[in-house]
């Protein structure tokens, strides 16, 4: 299993970098300083602040000074807009995103997988046609309308007119293990419309291939033998369905610490999505440039873990 692991690594640090120099060069193809300076400012203001800022220097140069940084852990350098090390700023905006998109990834895999079992033990009758039917329904509505509809009757409503004020429309505050409420307050209502929303599209997904897996020759044999349905479906049904699930689990596992950039956006939650796009519309380099590269080798990671869990789920995948 090491040597595969080594290999993938090695395969995809070609990649990594690719990754890194398209989106250096990208950002280099409209000067910012412009954006920080003002178009009134003379060509020396400009010129200082470009050198200062290290855009003077050939790009070969800033790409392998980047990647320098990036072998070494080194994000020390000062975000342009925020005035603050990159470090800082990514470490800060990892909590808020985790604190909503675990709890919702966790939720909707146990929702959905015991939902899409029910459908498919009973498929064809009129609770799969129901439950299927909820899920489509649930998959045709916007995301603007949940999270509009969530502020409103989640948190704007009962405050108003029951005095009750559970959830918070929008706002962060760092949680502890002394003041576990600010999650309820502040994560808890994102996290429920994530899970409606989301939850349809997973409920469909699953039910195929558990309906799929259940018309295998296997299942034939086992119910042959004298085995029950429910320990057919429940045990090696589910056993033998895994690998998509987990292929499904581990491709959304990047977008944790990425996080949901609308939630984040529209309840004002400083986390990892909505800093990214505020970096970009801001032109801030070193903020996106780090991003970039935090993102790119958690996908990497992510999809080398996909293969070895293959390996440890199903004995019949060898890693070769």
């Amino acid at each position: 299993m090491w040597p595969y692991i080594a290999r993938k690594l090695l395969y995809n640090i070609p990649v990594y970098l690719g990754i890194i120099l398209i989106v250096m060069a990208c950002l280099r193809v409209n000067d910012p300083v412009t954006a920080y300076i003002g178009k009134n400012a003379s060509e020396e203001q400009k010129q200082a602040l470009r050198t200062s800022m290290g855009l003077d220097e050939p790009f070969a140069l800033q790409y392998g000074r980047f990647l320098l940084k990036v072998v070494t852990l080194d994000f020390s350098e000062r975000s342009w807009e925020l005035k603050r090390p990159v470090g800082s700023i990514l470490a800060s905006s990892v909590v808020p995103s985790l604190s909503i998109t675990i709890p919702a990834l966790i939720l909707t895999t146990l929702i959905a997988i015991t939902i899409s079992l029910c459908a498919a033990y009973v498929r064809g009758s009129l609770t799969d046609r129901v439950l299927m039917f909820g899920a489509v329904l649930g998959m045709s509505i916007s995301l603007l309308v949940y999270v509009v509809l969530g502020q409103y009757f989640g948190a704007y409503w009962p405050k108003q007119n029951l005095g009750i004020g559970v959830f918070a429309i929008e706002g962060y505050r760092p949680i502890t293990l002394s003041s576990l409420n600010n999650w309820v307050t502040y994560c808890m209502l994102p996290v429920i419309i994530t899970v409606v929303l989301t939850i349809g599209y997973d409920t469909r997904f699953y039910r195929a291939v558990i309906v799929e897996e259940a018309t295998r020759d296997y299942v034939t044999t086992a119910i042959a033998k004298g085995a029950t349905k429910p320990k057919v479906m429940f045990v090696h049904v589910l056993k033998n369905a895994m690998i998509p699930v987990i292929t499904h689990v581990m491709i959304t596992l990047p977008f944790l610490v990425t996080g949901s950039i609308v939630m984040e956006t529209y309840f004002n939650i400083p986390g990892m999505g909505r800093t990214l796009i505020t970096a970009i519309n801001s032109k801030d380099f070193p903020v996106i440039q780090a991003f970039t590269a935090v993102f790119a080798a958690i996908f990497i990671v992510t999809n080398i873990l996909t293969d070895v869990l293959y390996a440890l789920v199903d004995p019949r995948v060898r890693l070769s």
